[in-house]
């Protein structure tokens, strides 16, 4: 197998966030090309369209192109560049016929150090492959939801013709130039057999090829059919219980209607802070609207808040614990803001 075992984020070769909170410039913007999907997949909100409906902020719509450039040349206004841009939400990204367009414009303009994004692959063909190649992108990150299509159609309720599906992303691993690609999928529902069938098919295919384990994070939404694993989280890491959300002080996230959620998790936008087709940004990242955010969680007050203190995320899936450093932390925040 010539990739490597390894989860899609770092677990280890991490910036310590204590040393460096608060930010000027936001470690990942997260900007939504599309919070629809063409899955609907059974541990995702975004795949119950008839909840959707319900939901006010959910349109499921795409992000126009023009909005994207208004927000990839705001990014060029903080102090520092943006690590990463994500080009990734609620929805499947590749929905927008502009995603190419959208990473070369980021790539062109300087506004961040890399972008990235995670996509079920299902759309993928040889051209939208050579185009989005093309365009720059840097990383991306493939979520598998079976290892034939009857999983998939048990799963996701989605019609896919599994062979066609593996020579697409075979195709992109092969012209993939400087992205690195990133296979993933839900080991809990898997079989062993089928866990090492996994391997055996995407091993090849792919720079890196992880295991996961099931997780609920989405707030007000249960998850059906689907046992949350309560020994691991989710890249099999020991299980947490922390106070201090880390990812509110590192990163935010853009919905595809320019809304932007201090959470990336906000799938029924409940925790908007701002909005871009009216502020910067900038501006919103430095807006008192976020900043109340950090100083809640740093006065260890998760637990009073309706949403974060139900939060699945930080048991399961949490890669940074800041809770000792808390106290000097808030009063830092305070002097800034």
């Amino acid at each position: 197998m010539k990739a490597k075992i390894k989860p899609r984020i770092d677990l280890e070769n991490r910036t310590r966030l204590e040393t460096v909170i608060p930010l000027d410039t936001p470690f990942i913007l997260m900007v939504e090309p599309s919070d629809a999907c063409n899955f609907q997949c059974k541990f995702c909100p975004t795949g119950d369209r008839r909840l959707l409906k319900t939901i006010p902020g959910r349109k499921q719509r795409n992000m126009e192109f023009e909005l994207f450039k208004k927000i990839a040349e705001d990014m060029c206004e903080f102090e520092h560049k943006v690590k990463v841009l994500r080009l990734y939400k609620d929805g499947e990204p590749l929905i927008n016929p502009y995603f190419p367009q959208m990473v070369a414009y980021a790539k062109k303009n300087g506004a961040c150090d890399r972008v990235d994004t995670t996509t079920n692959a299902s759309l993928l063909t040889h051209e939208l492959s050579d185009r989005i190649i093309e365009a720059g992108l840097d990383r991306i990150n493939i979520s598998i939801e079976g290892v034939n299509a009857r999983q998939y159609q048990e799963f996701s309720n989605y019609k896919l013709d599994f062979d066609k599906f593996v020579d697409e992303i075979a195709y992109f691993y092969e012209h993939r130039r400087q992205c690195e690609m990133i296979v993933k999928i839900n080991g809990d529902v898997l079989t062993e057999q089928e866990k090492q069938e996994f391997y055996s098919i995407f091993g090849d295919i792919a720079d890196g090829v992880s295991i996961e384990s099931i997780m609920s994070c989405w707030h007000d939404f249960e998850m059906e059919d689907v046992q949350v694993n309560q020994n691991v989280g989710i890249y099999g890491q020991p299980l947490t219980d922390i106070d201090v959300c880390p990812y509110v002080f590192y990163e935010m996230a853009i919905n595809a209607d320019g809304t932007a959620s201090v959470c990336f998790l906000d799938w029924k936008r409940d925790m908007l802070i701002g909005d871009v087709q009216k502020q910067s940004v900038k501006e919103i990242w430095d807006s008192k609207e976020r900043y109340d955010y950090l100083r809640m969680f740093l006065a260890r007050q998760r637990n009073t808040h309706a949403i974060c203190k139900k939060c699945g995320q930080l048991t399961h899936g949490a890669p940074d614990n800041i809770d000792p450093y808390a106290e000097e932390l808030l009063a830092k925040v305070n002097a800034r803001n």
